[in-house]
Order: C-alpha cells, then structure tokens, then sequence
C-alpha cells in the first residue's frame, strides 16, 4: 500500500492541515476528518519531488518545455525551459495530494434557533429592574 500526505488548503482562513493515509485509493472528504466537505485535487508531487500537472495526461513522467505555470517560473519574459514533470492521474509513486475545500457543511438552522432565544430572553427587564 501506498502512503500518502494530504495537504487540505481552506481559501477561507488560508491556513491548511497535513494528514497522512495508507490507501491506495481517492479519498473522500469522512476520511480525512472533514465530512461534508467537498474537495478538489489541485495538484501533488511524487517520490522524487517532481510536481504533478494538470495538462499532462496519464500517470508517466515527462520532461517537457516549460514557459510558465506549474513547475516553473520565468526570471525574464520568454524564457523557456525542459523541466521533468508528472502526469495528472494518481498513481502508486505519488506520495502527496494537494486539495483545496471548494464547499463548506451548511450549517442546520436548529442550532442558531436556540443561540437566539437565549439573547432575547437576556435582553428583557426584569420586573424588580423596572420598578
């Protein structure tokens, strides 16, 4: 089985949390302590270090020329350049996952219910206070 570092990003707050799994398979948002919510990969890296790209397709390592995005970014305007890369699909020599939370749990309106009534209830004056 193949270990994984799963690295959740919340564009919210901008913090993020690192989890490590021992499957082989995609995770669900239960199985990284985050049921409800609902993640996208946004990329990874492999055994080596090289990163994982969107438009490479298949699980194979590339070395492709580059002139910006993912993997590399130029010092000057028009640089390019032949980097080594890693194709988009999951495979057993990716070691970490980056994911990004896309949708939040709704929150059940039962449980403001009960915070407002206690506000209400402590707002109203006292018959000993009026008098």
């Amino acid at each position: 089985m193949a270990k994984f570092k799963i690295i959740i990003s919340d564009p919210e707050t901008g913090k993020s949390q690192s989890i490590e799994l021992e499957e082989s398979q995609a995770v669900p948002g239960a199985a990284v302590k985050l049921s409800g919510h609902k993640l996208k990969i946004t990329g990874g890296s492999d055994k080596d270090g090289f990163p994982m790209r969107p438009n490479i397709h298949g699980g194979v390592r590339v070395g492709a020329i580059l002139s910006e995005g993912v993997g590399f970014h130029p010092s000057t305007k028009g640089d390019r350049k032949r980097k080594t890369l890693r194709g988009n699909v999951i495979t057993e020599s990716i070691v970490q996952i980056n994911m990004m939370i896309v949708e939040k749990p709704k929150k059940s309106k039962k449980a403001e219910k009960p915070k407002a009534e206690e506000a209400k209830v402590e707002d109203l004056p006292t018959e000993e206070a009026t008098q």
